[in-house]
């Protein structure tokens, strides 16, 4: 975990690879995945326009290096930079549009669809067809059940699209997943390229 919610954000982190999952969390403890963060983002970026704590718990999903500033640092060098103010709008924007297209399609896609949706995120995220997921944390990132996740992914095995073995998921055929996922990945992509 890098980050709980409601934490003081202290540094704002900007990674080189690999994939940070943005959690909603609940009163319980249970958590779901609403934004992922690789490369193109930041995280604790709001904290250069004043936003001091956490909103969402902050965990890494795919091992990566990224650079950090402290936060008190972004937000004097933001307060003196309209391009980078400007910058940590639209990637909230990013963030927040992210946000919405996976509660609508948590609330109207099959586990099927999501599961698509979600591998081929992360693969972007990894900047390869090899992802390290347990399907453990693929259920709680998808608020779905670990059985539905063994079903889908051994489905997905069978008709050639994944291999999968002890946590390791490599993309066999990535035309087969973007078909089989819903909208939503690529309705993500859309908008991230006009946002940043």
């Amino acid at each position: 975990m890098l980050l709980e919610a409601s934490e003081e954000v202290e540094y704002v982190y900007f990674p080189h690879d690999g994939m940070l999952s943005l959690l909603a969390v609940m009163r319980d403890g249970k958590a779901i995945e609403t934004a992922t963060v690789g490369r193109e983002g930041v995280v604790g970026g709001m904290a250069g326009l004043g936003l001091h704590r956490s909103l969402v718990r902050v965990v890494v999903q795919l091992p990566m290096t990224a650079s950090r500033i402290a936060a008190s640092h972004f937000r004097k060098a933001v307060s003196a930079s309209e391009a980078l103010r400007t910058l940590c709008i639209n990637y909230n924007e990013v963030l927040l549009t992210q946000a919405r297209i996976t509660a609508a399609c948590n609330a109207l896609h099959p586990v099927e669809a999501r599961f698509c949706r979600w591998l081929l995120q992360s693969a972007d995220r990894a900047a390869g067809d090899t992802v390290a997921l347990t399907q453990e944390l693929l259920a709680e990132m998808l608020g779905v059940r670990r059985t539905s996740v063994t079903e889908v992914a051994g489905k997905m095995q069978l008709e050639g699209v994944i291999t999968y073995s002890r946590g390791v998921i490599r993309i066999v055929d990535r035309a087969a997943l973007e078909r089989l996922s819903c909208e939503c990945y690529q309705t993500l992509v859309e908008h991230e390229a006009t946002l940043i």
